[in-house]
Parts: structure tokens; C-alpha cells; sequence
């Protein structure tokens, strides 16, 4: 089910999410000092793409918080209202929530990215 899952969600909308992701990765490898952030990036681009049959382990330390809450000021909010927005119009129908979840639970890593890890669930 994870596979057809997949499949159907990269054509819906996970590849507009994903895109997003690879841009926000682009535009923070522009420096050195963010290029560490725009491998996250890229990482996180690929559970945007592919979500389900993926989960998400948060933790973490300071520095994971102190790059969070430059993250969350540049690039994390408009990724999360993005992906918030696309859950909501998943979610008016029956047959699109799992797929709002899935952009519920991608909203939510765009708000704090950094010491989450992403595990086969």
C-alpha cells in the first residue's frame, strides 16, 4: 500500500513539495556557511517526495535549536504554510486524508527540520 501510496502523492502534489524543498537547499548552498542546511534540505526533499511508509524521530541539541530558529525565520515558514495549505485540501474529502496527514506530518518537519531524523516506519 506504502508503494501505491507513494506513487499517487509524487503526483498530486509531493513532487510541488519536494520541488520546494530542492529550491529552499539551492538558495542556502549559495554560502559555505549554509551549505550544511541545504543538505538537510535536500535530505528532507526526499521524504517530501516520498512520504509514506516514512516516519519522523525528532531530538536534538542547541545547536540543532540555534539553526532551527534561523531556519524557522528564513525558509521554515513559508515551507510549512505551504504544506499546511495542501493538507487542508487534501483533507475536504475522505479518500485525500492520508494525504493531508502526509503534508500535515511535512508542515510540522518544515517548522523544525534540524536534529529531526527521518526512520522506515
Amino acid at each position: 500500500m506504502g508503494c501505491i501510496g507513494n506513487v499517487l502523492w509524487f503526483l498530486l502534489g509531493g513532487f510541488l513539495l519536494g520541488l520546494s524543498w530542492c529550491l529552499a537547499g539551492v538558495l542556502w548552498c549559495v554560502t559555505v556557511i549554509g551549505a550544511p542546511v541545504g543538505v538537510q534540505c535536500f535530505k528532507l526533499a526526499q521524504l517530501s517526495f516520498f512520504p509514506f511508509g516514512k516516519e519522523v524521530r525528532y531530538g536534538g541539541g542547541a545547536v540543532s535549536f540555534l539553526v532551527n530558529l534561523i531556519w524557522l525565520v528564513l525558509s521554515g515558514i513559508p515551507l510549512a504554510i505551504v504544506a499546511a495549505c495542501c493538507g487542508l485540501l487534501f483533507c475536504v474529502t475522505i479518500l485525500g486524508i492520508p494525504f493531508g496527514l502526509q503534508c500535515f506530518k511535512i508542515a510540522k518537519l518544515a517548522l523544525m527540520p534540524f536534529g529531526a531524523e527521518v526512520v522506515n516506519g
